[in-house]
């Protein structure tokens, strides 16, 4: 268990420098953060589901309405073929699988797997009752001191396996969806052998992500 906190705290710093590359071309977005963390929300409404392809399997996503700019950043970056061919580019078990890098896609740039992004960042949207459950899809972003507002990576995101291990990102962290299928196939990716930097061995692409008809 101790070395499962001491991977969090790495994987804390790991996030902030994987949106590196995710400055903003749109100004702070001061004037449109969302921040709710004062509020209790009882049930979260029901929002667009998407279903992630990987090479291990489907897992499918709702997202928060609660959350609107990472709801509808999310369905454009999809709308785009956006996510087709990414990797999930860092896997740890017992906490979370990350991906999102649209570098991942070049297997020429893998020193700098982490920190792509679209070019842009989200401001936060904080709610207190959208936590690090297990499934949750939570925004991934740069540490606070290069960005004090907490905003979000464009593009980059992840996917929580162990709820305990990862409740110390509630309220850092952006939480906009969540898994409603296909929590065996989360804990299957986060079981895979893994380098030093906690890159899977051997490639994990997500091979599509797109709407489910509802």
């Amino acid at each position: 268990m101790k070395g499962i906190f001491s991977k969090a705290l790495l994987f804390i710093s790991a996030l902030a420098f994987s949106a590196a590359c995710s400055t903003s071309l749109t100004g702070d977005g001061a004037d449109n953060k969302n921040d709710n963390m004062g509020t209790e929300t009882k049930s979260m409404s029901t929002g667009p589901e998407y279903d992630i392809v990987t090479d291990l399997g489907t897992i499918r996503i709702r997202l928060y309405d609660e959350t609107p700019e990472h709801r509808d950043n999310f369905a454009k970056l999809v709308s785009e073929n956006f996510y087709d061919g990414v990797l999930f580019h860092r896997v740890i078990d017992g906490f979370m699988i990350q991906t999102g890098d649209p570098l991942t896609k070049d297997p020429s740039k893998a020193s700098l797997y982490g920190t792509g992004g679209p070019g842009y960042t989200i401001p936060a949207e904080f709610n207190r009752a959208l936590t690090h459950k297990k499934g949750a899809v939570a925004a991934a972003r740069r540490g606070d001191a290069a960005n004090p507002k907490k905003e979000s990576s464009g593009s980059q995101f992840y996917i929580v396996q162990d709820a305990g291990n990862c409740s110390q990102l509630d309220g850092e962290y952006t939480v906009f969806g969540e898994t409603v299928d296909g929590l065996d196939i989360i804990d299957k990716i986060a079981s895979v052998d893994t380098d030093r930097r906690d890159r899977p061995v051997q490639d994990i692409h997500i091979i599509s992500i797109r709407p489910v008809l509802q």
